[in-house]
């Protein structure tokens, strides 16, 4: 009886690494080809901006519904349709033109946006005690399938003659393997019976300071991350480097998060309280964004792969923060929904806001010293949620 749980918890590990690794590569392959879509489509800063805000737009709408799908559907049949709503959004943002691109860009925000709020559901109920260890495992599948579509997209583009277009199609072929793997899984989810409505849990957190402090966190963490992933290319590219550098230091950035996603939930997840974490993290995102400034060979990587593990670990640790300060998998998931919510709508601002600013000033300094103080705004957030308590 034991092996068979120790297996059945194995296999929907496994499950889960793969819908994590699908929640990121639809949004970090822009970045890296933003400059193939604007020759091709004669696109402006703010319109290619909306590319990363629309999904960010759609986190922000349909995290707090996502509940409602849940008390209906249960947990493990609502993440099999993202998984399918993914695969179909990266087809058509691929395929058919302009509307396409768009249209397939929410769709693909909505399956994203369920699994953003349901993995750390998961994880409050079936391994609670092993919350720290989980989320290292599932954040850092998430940097990994970043950094993947990051360093790839280029080459998938231009040596092996795929064109943008093609580059971003081959990420429906992972959503669809997820979907398969996911689908001998999510009937072993066990369904429980909704403690409250969705009407009763959104006023119950909303009167609470901590999931405000939560939210705004996570929707802090999420723009600075967000921008960089837009951004960082074009950035470096106006620095005179090329394309396919620019897309090496993104992956780079990305591959970096990987190992801050995973060292960070373990050393959170071993203390109680979190604000020596969280200061510590926002100390080192100031000393990464000041080196953007000085657009040196040897400074350039080094700032990248500081802020690369920086916001790897910060999103790793917005999440942890969700399971640790919550009481039960209900509330997990609604504190989920909630508190990406309302931080994926702030964060929603940060790549449209960039691009509307850079179309204005024609320089990046400007968005450096944003992202600066947004890291200082998160640590005010940061040290009210860090403290241990729960809801």
């Amino acid at each position: 009886m034991k092996n068979q749980h120790r297996r059945n918890q194995i296999f929907l590990i496994v499950g889960i690494l793969c819908i994590a690794f699908n929640l990121r590569p639809a949004l970090s392959s822009i970045g890296p080809l933003i400059d193939f879509i604007k020759q091709d489509l004669n696109l402006s800063g703010t319109l290619l901006g909306l590319l990363t805000t629309l999904p960010l737009l759609a986190f922000g709408v349909i995290s707090t519904l996502t509940s409602i799908f849940t008390k209906r559907f249960g947990i493990g049949k609502t993440l099999l349709a993202a998984m399918l709503l993914l695969t179909v959004g990266v087809i058509m943002r691929s395929l058919f033109g302009i509307v396409g691109l768009y249209l397939g860009t929410v769709l693909l925000g909505i399956a994203i946006a369920f699994g953003n709020v349901l993995i750390p559901a998961l994880t409050k109920q079936n391994f609670p005690d092993r919350a720290g260890m989980i989320t290292s495992l599932y954040s850092s599948m998430m940097a990994v399938g970043a950094s993947l579509a990051a360093g790839i997209s280029v080459p998938l583009a231009v040596t092996y003659k795929m064109g943008w277009r093609g580059s971003l199609s081959v990420w429906a072929i992972f959503a669809f393997i997820a979907f398969c793997v996911w689908l001998t899984q999510f009937k072993k989810i066990k369904r429980t019976k909704p403690r409250r409505s969705f009407s009763e849990a959104i006023k119950n957190l909303s009167g609470k300071r901590i999931v405000w402090q939560i939210a705004i966190y996570m929707g802090l963490q999420s723009m600075a991350f967000y921008v960089i992933l837009a951004w960082l290319p074009a950035i470096l590219l106006d620095d005179g480097y090329d394309s396919s550098y620019a897309g090496w230091m993104l992956a780079l950035s990305q591959a970096t998060g990987i190992i801050g996603s995973i060292v960070i939930p373990l050393w959170a997840g071993k203390r109680k309280d979190q604000r020596l974490v969280i200061g510590t993290l926002v100390a080192l995102e100031c000393i990464a964004l000041l080196g953007l400034i000085f657009p040196s060979p040897i400074i350039i990587p080094m700032s990248v792969s500081l802020l690369g593990f920086v916001l790897g670990g910060t999103f790793g640790l917005a999440l942890l923060l969700i399971v640790m300060r919550s009481s039960d998998t209900d509330t997990a998931a609604e504190l989920s929904g909630m508190a990406q919510s309302i931080g994926y709508l702030i964060a929603a601002a940060g790549p449209l806001v960039v691009g509307a600013i850079h179309d204005v000033f024609d320089n990046w300094n400007f968005t450096i010293i944003l992202l600066i103080c947004v890291a200082l705004i998160k640590l005010m957030m940061g040290l009210g949620a860090g403290k241990e308590q729960q809801i």
